[in-house]
């Protein structure tokens, strides 16, 4: 199949992918108390113009010293803790659009998958976020961090391999896609998740774990910036 990199609305139609209808109840919105602060600490703080946006689950929410681990960029946390794309999709207008981002980097899957989710229900959901990035904030690159292994979930490994390699492919076929391969990195010699990696709950990334994940996410940042060779 041949896909015409000219919007990701053609990727998402080509992909035979609906898109999901996301509206904000305005009773017992999922993380409203979570956005609430997000849009609290704006006003008090204004965030950096043009920033490079970490958005997702507790695995960007957790990492609280972003700003020092990439010196060079400007970059804005907001991860709301056990999070699915569907909810950033819910909160996409809030989390997202209002920042103007040079650059978004996301993750999500974890939780979907998790919550008894199928793989390809949430690459559609992930091809829906792709899709809105590109009609509100058209040509801003968008990294897809890959589902990271977890000794607690080591039952979704072969889910968690699905997800990953349907990312990689939308990163293959359109030029201001990423992908990084954060599942690999947390991985021992004999391809299980690693607890070297794991706080003690077997699910977050400890410090070591962070370190893991940098320079794939670094390279991934050059390729967006440069728009790097695909493989």
């Amino acid at each position: 199949m041949h896909w015409i990199r000219t919007g990701w609305a053609v990727l998402l139609a080509g992909a035979g992918v609906q898109a999901h209808a996301v509206a904000r109840d305005s009773e017992a919105v999922p993380f409203e108390p979570e956005i609430r602060q997000f849009e609290l600490a704006d006003r008090q703080t204004p965030p950096p113009r043009g920033p490079v946006l970490f958005v997702g689950s507790s695995s960007i929410r957790l990492w609280t010293n972003l700003p020092a681990v990439f010196p060079g960029e400007p970059v804005l946390n907001r991860g709301f803790g056990g999070s699915t794309m569907r909810d950033l999709l819910l909160h996409f207008d809030r989390v997202v659009t209002p920042y103007r981002p040079r650059m978004i980097v996301v993750y999500e899957g974890d939780n979907d998958l998790a919550r008894g989710a199928p793989a390809d229900a949430v690459a559609s959901d992930v091809l829906e976020f792709l899709n809105r990035v590109e009609r509100q904030l058209p040509g801003t690159p968008v990294i897809l961090l890959g589902v990271k292994a977890s000794p607690s979930r080591r039952s979704l490994m072969e889910a968690q391999r699905d997800l990953n390699a349907r990312m990689a492919g939308f990163a293959r076929q359109h030029p201001n896609i990423e992908f990084a391969d954060t599942f690999a990195v947390v991985l021992d010699p004999d391809g299980e998740p690693d607890p070297a990696y794991f706080e003690p709950d077997a699910l977050h990334l400890n410090a070591a774990g962070y370190a893991a994940w940098t320079p794939v996410i670094e390279r991934a940042i050059r390729r967006a910036r440069t728009g790097g060779d695909r493989p």
